[in-house]
């Protein structure tokens, strides 16, 4: 069973009666799910992820001050740390009494400065740029259980993607890329016979082509040690996660079939670009592709700032 599962399954049984028969009060203010960071959130989670930070557990997200205070607030974090400490097989770690736990009584401010860096009222257009893409996607993960307030979901809505045109210049700089790495500069840096250079051309050619993948999804990218796993659950282009793999993991003995792939790749974009109706047709190279999506953006302020500011 998945650890979202779990944690679902922990708090129907334990959870939803302590808070039912404790906090009725509370409840019409309380939401509760298991969003965040750990493989378990976003339903990655195998055998090999129980070594570390994997037990039954969820989250209590309240608001602020003005409406439950803290004394409120400690009470509800004792009655969690009361739940059966064992479920299923797996055991819960102890609460740090200084904060910082993954699970348990969270206010909904903290759990979002933590995710976006600032307090989510005042995030600006220029913001979006420099948050990480895995923490935006953390911030957004997992599953909601119920949400009887409605903050932690709202925000959670207007978080869940890009905004289009911060999307279409980050697209435009990650496109970009991939014609300096993979249609250039790999078979340049082969010709003067750098090989390890020429595979960092092809790291950097994939690294930004998974970026592009998941922006024409209008997806945030997760950790990178998940992006292969995200992107075979992808609506368009996963197909592509083949190719991005043979490009990393292979020799550079047949550098024509590597060459041949780049192309194929670039084709598989464009064509996927004008279907969305972000460029228009006539274009066969990466770099053709980031200034025509460079000029769809409607703010002009975002479309005139350079075409890598947003990678």
């Amino acid at each position: 069973m998945k650890g979202l599962e779990i944690a679902e399954k922990y708090f129907n049984e334990f959870g939803y009666p302590m808070l039912k028969s404790d906090f009725p009060d509370l409840l019409p203010f309380l939401c509760v799910g298991l969003v965040g960071s750990g493989s378990e959130c976003y339903g990655f989670d195998d055998e090999i992820s129980k070594d570390h930070d994997f037990e039954p557990g969820f989250c209590i997200f309240i608001p602020g001050e003005d409406v439950i205070d803290r004394k409120t607030a400690f009470n509800l974090e004792r009655a969690y740390a009361k739940l059966p400490k064992e479920f299923m097989g797996l055991k819960r770690s102890p609460l740090s009494p200084v904060g910082g736990s993954r699970h348990g009584v969270i206010r909904i401010s903290d759990f979002y400065l933590a995710k976006l860096g600032k307090n989510f009222e005042n995030f600006t257009a220029d913001d979006w740029f420099f948050v990480p893409e895995y923490s935006l996607f953390e911030a957004v993960n997992g599953k909601v259980f119920f949400d009887n307030y409605g903050e932690f979901s709202k925000i959670r809505n207007a978080f869940s993607t890009f905004p289009n045109d911060i999307r279409l210049k980050k697209l435009a700089g990650n496109l970009l890329l991939m014609g300096q790495s993979g249609q250039y500069n790999y078979s340049r840096c082969l010709s003067h016979g750098e090989s390890a250079a020429a595979q960092l051309a092809l790291f950097d050619f994939v690294k930004s082509g998974l970026n592009t993948v998941f922006l024409i999804n209008a997806s945030y990218m997760p950790y990178y040690k998940w992006s292969f796993k995200a992107l075979k659950n992808l609506e368009k282009l996963s197909s592509l996660s083949d190719s991005f793999e043979y490009l990393i993991t292979s020799d550079n003995s047949d550098y024509k079939l590597k060459t041949q792939i780049i192309e194929d790749i670039a084709s598989i974009i464009v064509n996927e670009l004008i279907k969305l109706q972000i460029i228009g047709d006539g274009i066969s190279e990466f770099e053709g592709m980031a200034y025509a999506v460079n000029s769809s953006i409607k703010d002009p302020n975002i479309r005139n700032l350079n075409i890598l500011y947003g990678v």
